[in-house]
This record gives C-alpha cells, structure tokens and sequence, in this order.
C-alpha cells in the first residue's frame, strides 16, 4: 500500500527523498520557483532551465536541509537567486568571450529556423557533416530535432550554456561555409 504523503511536511518529504515524496516536493514548489525566476528575466526557456537546475541542487541537497522558522520556499527561492546569479555571470562571461574574439551573438528566431529547414532540404545535411561532431551534433539536436536547449543539454550531459555555444558555433561554421560556396547572395 503506497505510503500517503499529502499531509507530510516538507522536511519530511526532503528527508525521504523517495522518487514520490520528491515529486510532491515539486509540485508544491515549481509555481514560486518558476514564478519568481520569471519576474527577475522574462524569458521562458531559461526559466525553464533554471527552475530545473533549483530542484536539482535542492534534490542533492536536501540530506543538508535543516527546517527553522522560514518555509522551504524560502531555501529554494535562495537556491533559484543562486542559479540565476550563476547564469548571469556566465553569460556576462560568454559575452565578454565573444566581444574579445569578435564573434557575434547567434540567437535562432523562428525565421532563421524555418530558413534552416529550406537549407536543410539541399545541400545543408552535406554542410552539417563537415562540422565537428559536438557541433553538428548539437545543431541536428537544436534545428531538425527542434530540441529546446535544456533538452540538448540534458541528452548530451552538458550545461545548458555549453549546449548553446556549441549550436552558435555550429551555425556560424555553417553560415560561414554556406557563404563561402555563394549560397548567401
């Protein structure tokens, strides 16, 4: 008979740690851990992926979780100001990177995947061969499987931001190559 956690507290739920009890931990939590990163950048996907890298920090810490008189909303939201500050650090750093190398910042809107998929139906499969396997791997994954960038980084066992700059990467390589055969005039 299956254990009856609705009533459980939520360093009861931490303290078991079972694949349910962490499950209700979640839901009781994702809205405020979504929420609030929501209101501090406004961008869906990376809301996305930092409310799952919270509950995972929070999953591999909860055996630390020690309850006081602050709800665990308040331990996660730290967690979540954490990941966020992390994200924004990396991206001051992967855009400092990029202004020193002179390489400007790919964002994929949907036109630039729509005129992908034309390429694609010519001689850009030949063009995403000759990249490097990360690369092209990581482009197929983002443009023809249509995987988010958490998605790509999950199956690749990377970060989110590795999973991203090795799809601008790879564009910039392809755009590049494409423009050298004369496919950009």
């Amino acid at each position: 008979m299956p254990l009856d956690l609705s009533d459980a507290s939520d360093a009861e739920l931490l303290r078991l740690l079972s694949e349910d009890a962490f499950a209700l931990f979640y839901r009781r939590y994702e809205r405020l851990v979504a929420g609030w990163l929501m209101r501090r950048t406004g961008e869906p996907e990376l809301v996305a992926d930092l409310t799952a890298e919270v509950f995972a920090a929070a999953y591999l810490a909860a055996p630390r979780f020690r309850p006081g008189p602050e709800p665990a909303g308040a331990w996660l939201l730290g967690i979540a100001r954490h990941k966020l500050l992390g994200s924004r650090r990396r991206d001051r750093i992967e855009s400092s990177a990029r202004r020193r190398l002179a390489i400007e910042r790919i964002d994929l809107s949907e036109d630039s995947i729509a005129a992908l998929h034309e390429v694609a139906r010519g001689d850009a499969l030949e063009l995403l061969d000759g990249l490097p396997a990360e690369q092209r791997d990581a482009v197929h994954a983002r443009v023809i499987d249509e995987l988010d960038y958490g998605e790509l980084a999950r199956a690749a066992s990377i970060s989110s931001a590795l999973a991203r700059k090795r799809v601008s990467r790879g564009l910039a390589a392809l755009r590049r190559r494409y423009n050298e055969l004369g496919g950009g005039r």
